[in-house]
Parts: C-alpha cells; structure tokens; sequence
C-alpha cells in the first residue's frame, strides 16, 4: 500500500460533505484492496471524532487542575508511527492527549520552563506531514500569533520535533461553545447580543490584522467564567485566509471543488467552492447564523437536511433559498418554543416581539 495513496484519498474524501458520498468515494477509489481501505476510513473516523477536536487550536478540557504529572524518564521516539507514550517536547511535557484527527494530535502540556504553566500543543501525526498539511498547519500558527485580542486564543511558541514534526503552543481555554454556555446559563437575548459584541470585536481584530476566519461556528468560540463574568474565546484559525498577503512562505494548495467550512455556518460565497470571492463578508455571514441561532435556538437552515444531502444540493440549498426571519421561526418550533424561551428567560410571546423589527433586521442583513 503506497503511503502517498492513502493519503491521496483521505484527502480527497474530506472535500465531500455527506457521509453516504464519502463512503461510495473510498470504495470506488480503494476497490480491490481492503488494507487500503480500513486504512482511509481509520484516518476519517479519527478526523470526525468528537467533532473534530484536532481542528480546534486550543483546547478544550474539564476544569480540573488535578491533571497527572509524568516523571523525568518519560521519553519517546517520534520516529516511530503508531502509539506513542506521553513525552517531552523542549520545555513541553505532555500530559494528556485530548484531541486526535486525522491531521494531527493535540495535548494538554505543562510548561517547564521559563513559566510553569498549562498549555495547549498542538503537532501533526507522523506520516501527515504532506506539503498541503504543513503549509496549512504554519498557516494557522502564523494567523494566531498575528492576533492580540482578549477574545482571541493566544499562540506562545512553536518549533519541529527533531524528525521535523512542527507543532505549535497555544493558551488552554477551559471552555464551552457560545451557544451551550448561554443555555446552560439561561442568558436573556441581552446577555447574549453583549456576549456576542465581543466575538464580533474579535472577529474585526482577525480582519484588521489581514486575517479572514472562514470557519467561524459555535464550537469555534469558546465561553468560560473569568470572576463571574462570562469571557468569549475565537478558536481554530485551521483554515483561515489572508488578505492582500501570505500568512505563510511555503504554498497552500487548494483542492478544487473542496467545501472549506461547515455548510451550517457557510456563506454563499464560500459554497461557490472558489476563493475568489471569499472576504471579510464571509466571516460576517457565519457571525449572523451564530446570532440566529442564539436567539432562537435554531440555524437558518435544517441541520439534518443539509447532512443527508450531496454537494450540489448543500450548494444550492445556501446560495438560493432564504431562511425564516428569527421571529417566524419560533412560530415553527412547535413544543420546543417553550423549552427555548425558557432557556432566555422570556415568555414566548415576548421573546418573538423582541426579536420582530430590528433583531429581525439585523440578522438577515448579515
């Protein structure tokens, strides 16, 4: 089984956004050689797995500061593919993994050295280390460490392994997406709109500092408790884009035909599967879907119809039809209106006049 292949196909499958178009893909593409096969589906079970957790740059973990510690001998040859035990990597000792996709591997380290600290480090797996992979792993570690915003995930350091495996070091966010925080919380629609000021503020900085997100959702913006105050965190710069320059010296290759994105949160331009069009407006889009759903505790378009649907009609669906308003869709919600306008602290009435007129307006206009 040729190594370049198998990742050929990963490659290739992950351009295609339904599950069922996935799986005809692989076993036309690996027909007569089932190794080949179990090899591919192996690598795109762990991309998938726990909503992909690798394509998060910073961490999420339990708030617990009990984390095991490792002894001096704790070594490791990264050489070697496969199964590895827990290492150091310069002043990093890796704790924990708590992320692995196809892609790569993230962990919780400790810092040794010139702070104690705990820290996020994020490495691509031995084998993965194609020029595509590289130049979009350096492209997000660049994209971080241009940014100085409170609302967005810090980068630290970053380096290669001494086999040339490049990882990078980024703060340890010990949250939960936006939209799971403000329900668990029971936020009203003006905490929330508040909360939500501040990824937008971020999101600005992003462009201000020639940075397009292009993956921006709710999982991609992490909310933790700083002194009871709720603090909103921008994560996962993986496929960011840069504006009039390169994040990167070394070329990013695009895919034709690739979907880069969520199709939950992905504007029309980026459902045209080129980057000619894709700009700051795109971000802007994604921000309105996220408030939408905010307020009404739906996206504008049906998860699980988007999902049972091919390429062409994912495309078609985000580019040509119109969602609800935010307040017409509460009257479609049926028995969960209530569970929905309780979680904002707000009478169903009430919660769909507050939304009709300006919070309609602004939503749509995004």
């Amino acid at each position: 089984m040729a190594e370049s292949e198998e990742k050929s196909i990963f490659l290739n499958a992950l351009d295609l956004t339904s599950g069922r178009e996935r799986d005809k893909y692989v076993q036309r593409a690996c027909a007569g050689d089932p190794s080949l096969r179990r090899s591919v589906e192996l690598l795109l079970a762990a991309h998938e797995r726990a909503d992909n957790p690798l394509d998060r740059p910073v961490a999420v973990v339990p708030a617990d500061p009990l984390l095991p510690s490792l002894s001096e001998s704790d070594t490791v040859d990264y050489g070697v593919e496969g199964p590895q035990p827990v290492d150091v990597i310069g002043p990093y000792r890796l704790m924990e993994q708590i992320g692995e996709g196809g892609f790569g591997i993230v962990y919780v380290a400790e810092q040794q050295q010139p702070v104690r600290r705990r820290v996020a480090l994020k490495i691509i797996k031995p084998g993965m280390d194609t020029r595509e992979v590289i130049a979009r792993f350096e492209a997000e570690r660049q994209a971080l460490a241009v940014m100085d915003h409170p609302n967005i995930a810090q980068v630290f350091d970053g380096g290669e392994t001494a086999t040339g495996r490049p990882y990078f070091v980024m703060e340890l966010v010990r949250g939960v997406p936006i939209t799971e925080f403000c329900d668990a919380h029971k936020l009203p629609p003006r905490g929330r709109l508040e909360l939500f000021i501040t990824v937008c503020r971020a999101v600005q900085h992003a462009h201000q500092k020639g940075v397009i997100h292009r993956d921006l959702k709710p999982s991609n913006i992490l909310v933790t408790l700083h002194d009871s105050a709720p603090v909103a965190k921008v994560i996962d710069f993986g496929v960011a884009k840069a504006i009039g320059q390169s994040m990167t010296d070394k070329t990013i290759y695009t895919r034709f035909a690739a979907l880069i994105g969520t199709p939950l949160y992905m504007s029309p331009e980026q459902a045209e599967m080129t980057s000619q069009d894709v700009d700051t407006r795109s971000d802007i889009y994604s921000l309105g879907v996220i408030l939408y759903e905010l307020l009404t505790g739906s996206t504008p378009f049906d998860g699980h119809r988007l999902s049972g649907a091919g390429v062409d009609e994912v495309r078609r669906i985000i580019r040509e039809e119109r969602p609800p308003l935010p307040s017409a869709r509460l009257s479609t919600l049926g028995a969960k209106l209530t569970t929905v306008s309780a979680s904002r602290r707000s009478p169903p009435d009430k919660l769909q006049a507050d939304l009709r007129g300006d919070l309609d307006w602004i939503v749509m206009k995004a």
